[in-house]
């Protein structure tokens, strides 16, 4: 600021500086007649999801059930997350360090793929199908409940019950006070924010007949949600960005498409010389003509004209603007568009490829997200249950003890991956990262879905098999060298 400037101010009251200290304030808080209408408050996420998150659960579900996009993105969800077989479960018990206890390893993981298809308490479905439901749900509704159900249903004397989370109370909300915790949206809660119990409809809120809320103890229920904010108590539908996008280019293709099939359609008015409709008796059957029937023409009353009614669509303009509304969806739900729209037009190797990348990382962020907030420790409190009830045995048939829990508990999980977009360049990449130790094939392996251990015990197993077998494999050889391909004559 130059000297005159300052001289200036003096004798204005520094209104100079004012004027400068305002101007360098942040333009996105600027309020102005082009922000007038942006009316952005200062709230907390349960003072907006205590009047909001009912409506946008229903909406969502709305979409879910009659919107072609959204059910897609469901599905999608579900089998990137959660995949064809579900999560991997590998036990890492060892004796010793560095030597795995492949008894104690088995025993688990046999008794841990027995429990999972009775652990439902209802019978319908096996841990990959509840863990499927689970994952929907998130996706669909931003969280799910489970109860848990001790001493019934299977050997480890542990089950599950999954809760439409539309049984949590939303309007049950209590002030905290001297001796009493404070309840948000169905979910009680300690000083520190950490839920103590949770009140729940005895039924469906929707259903017939008269309900009551019960409390639940919140060690008796599994409720996860991916936090957005902090002191966040309830989830978010995934989709609440692009409800009003979803719903607006569906009335906008409803709208497109009746303005197509009236197009299609002969359509026109008739008109009088003095604008009065036709009279009852202008027709032979006494009544006005209001109907074309297809490939059949009227002759018109004496003194009647027809104009025709010629409607602009399919526009051209349609497609290209349904693609930019559907990429800004895409974008929003967290997936590329060409595969939610199904439309591999125009995309090449480096293209899809990049698209598919980023999209596989949020996968597997959501995936290890899961992992860490629900199947590991539903796995450790399942493994003290079994272990209490003797549910793990050896091949001796003696039960593996309570007391060594701790060596017991050791285990990863693996979940689901894909195919590569082209796999001779990959495979061949992978290859060259473990010969040059940037990788291991127990990383490879993991990369793939797969247990290195099960892998080298499948090839053993076939290398056994050929052995006994007597049969010369032509295609199969150890240690076999790629021969390079020959160029054609």
């Amino acid at each position: 600021m130059g000297i005159l400037t300052r001289i200036a101010g003096l004798f204005n009251g520094g209104t100079v500086e004012k004027a400068a200290a305002h101007r360098r304030r942040f333009d996105a808080a600027a309020v102005s007649r082009l922000t007038a209408g942006w009316m952005a408050e200062q709230n907390s996420i349960d003072n907006e999801l205590r009047s909001d998150l009912d409506r946008l659960r229903a909406r969502s579900r709305d979409l879910a059930n009659n919107n072609d996009y959204v059910r897609k993105w469901l599905q999608m969800t579900a089998a990137n997350i959660v995949g064809p077989n579900g999560f991997l479960l590998q036990v890492r018990v060892e004796d010793k360090p560095g030597i795995q206890d492949q008894f104690a390893n088995n025993a688990i993981e046999a008794a841990w793929a027995k429990w999972g298809r009775e652990c439902d308490i209802s019978g319908r479905m096996s841990f990959v199908d509840l863990v499927r439901a689970i994952v929907k749900s998130l996706a669909r509704d931003g969280e799910f409940m489970l109860r848990k159900v001790i001493g019934r249903n299977n050997a480890a004397g542990y089950a599950l019950q999954l809760i439409d989370i539309d049984r949590l109370d939303t309007g049950y909300n209590v002030a905290a006070a001297e001796g009493r915790n404070a309840v948000v949206m169905g979910v009680e809660l300690d000083s520190y924010s950490r839920p103590v119990a949770y009140h729940l409809h005895s039924a469906h809120p929707a259903g017939a007949g008269q309900r009551r809320r019960e409390r639940i103890p919140a060690s008796e229920i599994i409720h996860r949600y991916i936090t957005d904010r902090p002191e966040q108590t309830r989830g978010i539908p995934w989709a609440h960005a692009v409800i009003k996008s979803l719903h607006d280019l569906n009335e906008y293709n409803k709208s497109a498409l009746i303005a197509a099939r009236k197009g299609a359609d002969t359509l026109g008015f008739f008109v009088s010389p003095n604008g009065d409709p036709p009279s009852m008796d202008d027709t032979e059957a006494g009544e006005p003509i209001s109907v074309s029937v297809p490939g059949m023409y009227e002759t018109l009353p004496e003194g009647y004209d027809f104009r025709a009614y010629e409607s602009q669509y399919p526009s051209a303009t349609y497609g290209e603007f349904t693609k930019a509304h559907l990429r800004r969806i895409a974008t929003g739900l967290g997936v590329s568009y060409n595969t939610l729209a199904e439309d591999l037009e125009g995309v090449n190797y480096s293209s899809i490829r990049s698209g598919v990348l980023n999209e596989r990382d949020q996968w597997m962020t959501l995936q290890s997200w899961l992992i860490a907030s629900f199947l590991t420790p539903l796995y450790e409190e399942w493994l003290r249950f079994a272990l209490l009830n003797g549910a793990i045995a050896l091949p001796n048939g003696s039960p593996l003890p309570l007391a060594k829990y701790d060596k017991f508990a050791a285990h990863s999980w693996l979940g689901r991956r894909w195919q590569w977009v082209d796999p001779l360049k990959d495979i061949e990449a992978a290859r060259l990262a473990v010969q040059s130790g940037v990788a291991s094939p127990q990383s490879v392996a993991a990369q793939m879905g797969m247990d290195v251990d099960d892998v080298l015990a499948d090839i053993a197993r076939f290398e056994k098999a050929v052995a006994t077998s007597g049969v010369t494999m032509v295609s199969y050889e150890k240690n076999q060298t790629a021969i390079p391909a020959q160029p054609a004559q």
